[in-house]
């Protein structure tokens, strides 16, 4: 059985599985949304993730508060030390949110311009930065030995991190374009069939361009699969749901392929969180510097008290989210009470 320590570390790979899964579409949806030039088609997006959206977030911010309950000098580590980048995360992310509502206010044309370009920016930005994070967790940042972290933010734009910035843009790129498959009829949702293939091959070249480098030149990414056998079943499953994908959309069954897509990202979360165990961040100077589950944990006490309230909690949160989206199930149908 897992001890407490471990149990967090799972845990907080499950809120980010729910994350990408869920939040993971709508910004996809704010990625491909230049494709469009109809206002209506636009519209019809910002609709299909406006009753949903912000409450997708609520799972990036419960991931922020078992960080902060459970690794406490982790989270201190990171958000003094990349100071900059947080607020630029934040800023592109309050970008996207005002632009859903503002962009309706009006129907002036150059008004509902500046949002439709908010709503890409913001959207693109956070997805980027996302994915420019996971790079720098795999291939190590400037941890001292006294757990100060010491970087700028030209300073976190290294080739594998832009990498890895540009396959989470079109994994999530892929992601919405499925999920609009959903919500969309007619002759838009003919279209976004057409784009979900190039979405799905732009996914699956950078997928393997991150593969490969990633075995070259992060050995210790695969290390845990010596000592952790069972850590290939996710590798196997993350190569069925590839395949499924354009499978489920040549069959038209979007049902599936929205199933594989977010089974992905949870193999891919999965894999992320096997490949850092038992670090949260590594050290790029000396390995002896890394941040793991254990030297920035907090105590034995809060562990278990945070722990009691993640098992009530949790469950509420999966309410919630199953209930928003039994509500606002279906095609979208534009009213006046719409965006």
């Amino acid at each position: 059985m897992p001890d407490l320590n471990q149990t967090w570390f799972i845990l907080l790979i499950v809120l980010l599985s729910g994350y990408a899964i869920l939040d993971g579409f709508d910004l996809g949806v704010g990625i491909i949304y230049p494709l469009f030039s109809d206002d209506t088609h636009k519209r019809i997006l910002l609709n299909s993730i406006g009753p949903v959206w912000d409450g997708n977030e609520v799972w990036l911010v419960t991931l922020g508060g078992a960080l902060f309950a459970a690794f406490p000098q982790v989270y201190a580590t990171a958000f003094s030390g990349l100071y900059t980048p947080f607020m630029l995360l934040l800023f592109a992310l309050i970008l996207r949110a005002t632009s859903i509502e503002f962009r309706g206010k009006k129907l002036h044309k150059l008004w509902r311009t500046i949002w439709d370009l908010a709503f890409f920016l913001g959207s693109s930005l956070a997805t980027f930065l996302f994915g420019v994070s996971v790079g720098n967790l795999l291939q190590g940042m400037p941890i001292h030995s006294d757990m100060e972290l010491h970087c700028n933010l030209l300073g976190l734009l290294r080739p594998y991190p832009i990498l890895c910035g540009l396959f989470t843009l079109s994994a999530c790129a892929m992601h919405g374009t499925i999920y609009l498959l959903f919500k969309t009829k007619d002759k838009l949702k003919k279209q976004i069939d057409r784009f979900s293939w190039h979405a799905f091959g732009i996914f699956l070249a950078l997928y393997l361009m991150v593969t490969i480098f990633t075995l070259i030149n992060i050995p210790q990414a695969i290390s845990n699969f010596k000592i952790m056998p069972v850590a290939w079943l996710a590798v196997v499953v993350n190569i069925l749901a590839l395949v499924n994908i354009p499978r489920s959309l040549f069959l038209k069954n979007y049902l599936s392929a929205f199933s594989s897509s977010a089974l992905t990202f949870i193999a891919l979360a999965t894999l992320f969180g096997i490949a850092m165990y038992p670090n949260l961040i590594t050290s790029s100077i000396n390995p002896m510097f890394n941040m793991t589950i254990y030297n920035s944990a907090s105590s034995v006490k809060t562990l278990h008290i945070m722990l009691l309230i993640a098992i009530f909690g949790m469950p509420c949160v999966l309410a919630y989210t199953t209930i928003i989206y039994y509500v606002f199930r279906g095609k979208v149908e534009l009213d006046s009470s719409s965006y």
